[in-house]
């Protein structure tokens, strides 16, 4: 289930050597799958898938696709005692149904989704309390992002063809794996809702002066649909199925703002469940091995998932019954190791109401209230979610590893919670400290940290007096920039203190190290004493680092004075 809004319904929203296990292209079936045929995992030792693939056959099922490398085998069988019968197989370790439901007709053939007909987005990219809470709108201005880097969307699918989205849209890299068998058909990964579009779009939307603005709007998007149609579900071995290919795609970063269908929570005491904890815990390991760091969506159940006691929405594929959980019992991928699991914020830095929350559940938290973004079709909307906090911090991974080419997922793990701004407890339930807590984990992320870039408030001083000659030439004290990432804000604050018996005798200039002018008081009939000021320039188009200089004329006579001291604050 997608976690895009507070709601749960439905509407809310390897390549390897021969028998390592290959990922292939769906082949559609000949005909739909029988009344009653419901879908497995089957879990062997890695490498070992070979034997009970037979079996399979032996006992009522069908081998639908095979993953030898992580010892997982997705079959189908409409046999009541199909799992009973594997279980006892020699070298099998668990059996279980992924849904409590038959496979539905479209697995067998596939439907490609429409594109939909596109507007064109108005032309401006206004700026957005999301983006600015972070820092991207800084980060911009230092890297935005490199085109080597391919973050994949594990979602409901991408509108590939979006003016904001198509710039950075990674067509041979896209799939879907919807029904739990791979396919690359071209349009299998269009969006057949809205969600992904979504996701996308505060990850990667490009920088082309329309509609908005992602977090890392040079790196590329991947769309690998998971979710099928017509129940919007992301069942088990769709979510395999998409770990594994974004592995063997050389993915830098996945986000997956959903939980695994069917089960809000998955308990190792349930057969069933505990075979789809072992094939997603499988799944995630491997992509990682390959490279990949995976974020997800901590929930919209305002739950507190160190602290499991009930579950009243599972199975959400047929009728929900009220259960007793533990600790032990896990939503994933978001509980999986080595996943990043995203809490949402308010605008006012405050847990969002409905966001999950947990003492070493959460890592780290991101906007998730009226996130405007990307929908099919050229448009945009507001939504709301811990789905709408996880691709903001996804994006950020991508600024991570354009700045750090070589950093392994662990280092990039270590690097969001180290560059995060701490937040401090909110209400009761709230416990930990401001540096780590069970509400934002180690805090919000942080976009222009991730690039290197200067924090807000870093300064610059001379506090060396200059004598103004009277009626004289100008004089400059410079101050020499080093150590701050591209250009300098528009923002760029200059102090100014100076000392004189009549100030409107006075010309004051701001120098850029290019030698641009930037005037910040011109000459006047004020005769009041000394000059204590801040100007805001904007300086955007300069280059930060090197030597500033303030240059101050007296352009009359009988009064003197001298620069007394002046700062940059960037």
């Amino acid at each position: 289930m997608f976690l895009g809004s507070r709601s749960r319904l439905r509407t809310a929203v390897i390549a390897a050597a021969a028998g390592a296990g290959v990922l292939t292209a769906a082949t559609p079936a000949a005909a739909a799958p029988a009344a009653g045929t419901r879908a497995y995992l089957v879990i062997t030792a890695p490498g070992a898938t070979a034997g009970a693939a037979t079996a399979v056959g032996g006992n009522g099922g069908t081998v639908w696709t095979s993953y030898d490398a992580i010892g997982v085998i997705v079959a189908h069988s409409g046999a009541a005692d199909f799992a009973t019968k594997m279980r006892a197989i020699s070298g099998v370790q668990k059996v279980g149904a992924t849904r409590t439901t038959d496979v539905p007709a479209e697995a067998a053939n596939p439907p490609i989704p429409p594109s939909p007909t596109q507007i064109t987005p108005a032309t401006g990219e206004p700026a957005r309390a999301d983006m600015t809470q972070i820092g991207a709108d800084q980060a911009w201005a230092v890297n935005q992002g490199s085109s080597s880097v391919t973050v994949g969307v594990l979602d409901t699918g991408v509108d590939d063809q979006h003016a904001d989205l198509k710039p950075n849209f990674d067509t041979a890299n896209s799939a879907s794996c919807a029904y739990g068998k791979l396919d690359t058909r071209a349009g299998s990964w269009r969006d057949t809702g809205s969600h992904g579009t979504h996701v996308a779009g505060t990850i990667a939307a490009a920088k082309n002066g329309r509609g908005m603005v992602g977090v890392a709007p040079g790196v590329k998007i991947a769309s690998v649909r998971i979710a099928e149609k017509p129940s919007g579900l992301f069942f088990p071995e769709n979510t395999i199925c998409a770990m594994v290919f974004s592995g063997d795609r050389g993915f830098e970063v996945t986000n997956n703002s959903y939980y695994t269908d069917p089960w809000l929570f998955n308990c190792p005491d349930n057969a069933d469940q505990d075979a789809i904890l072992e094939g997603v815990k499988r799944a995630v390991a491997y992509a990682e091995g390959k490279g990949v760091l995976n974020v997800a969506a901590a929930g919209n159940e305002n739950y507190n998932l160190a602290n499991k006691t009930r579950d009243a929405s599972s199975p959400n594929d047929s009728t929900p019954v009220q259960r007793t959980v533990t600790n032990a019992c896990l939503s994933v991928p978001t509980e999986v190791a080595g996943v990043v699991s995203v809490a949402s914020i308010t605008s006012a830095n405050g847990k969002s109401t409905f966001s999950n929350y947990g003492t070493d559940k959460i890592h780290i938290a991101a906007p998730g209230n009226d996130v405007y973004s990307t929908i099919p079709g050229g448009r945009y909307d507001s939504l709301q979610g811990t789905s709408m906090a996880s691709p903001h911090v996804a994006g950020v991974a991508a600024l991570l590893k354009s700045t750090n080419p070589t950093a392994t997922p662990a280092q990039l793990r270590t690097l969001l919670a180290t560059q995060a701004d701490d937040l401090s407890c909110s209400d009761s339930r709230c416990s930990g400290t401001t540096a780590k807590n069970n509400f934002f984990g180690e805090g919000r992320v942080d976009a222009l940290a991730a690039v290197g870039g200067t924090p807000p408030g870093t300064s610059f001083e001379n506090t060396d007096d200059v004598s103004i000659p009277d009626a004289g030439a100008a004089v400059t004290s410079p101050i020499t920039v080093s150590g701050v990432t591209g250009n300098a804000p528009a923002t760029l604050k200059v102090d100014v203190n100076i000392v004189h018996t009549y100030r409107g005798d006075l010309v004051i200039d701001l120098i850029a190290p290019d030698g641009t002018a930037y005037r910040l008081k011109a000459s006047s009939n004020d005769g009041a004493d000394n000059i204590v000021a801040t100007y805001t320039v904007n300086a955007s188009s300069e280059v930060a680092n090197g030597t500033w200089k303030l240059q101050v004329k007296d352009v009359a006579a009988q009064d003197v004075g001298y620069i007394n001291s002046w700062k940059l604050t960037f």
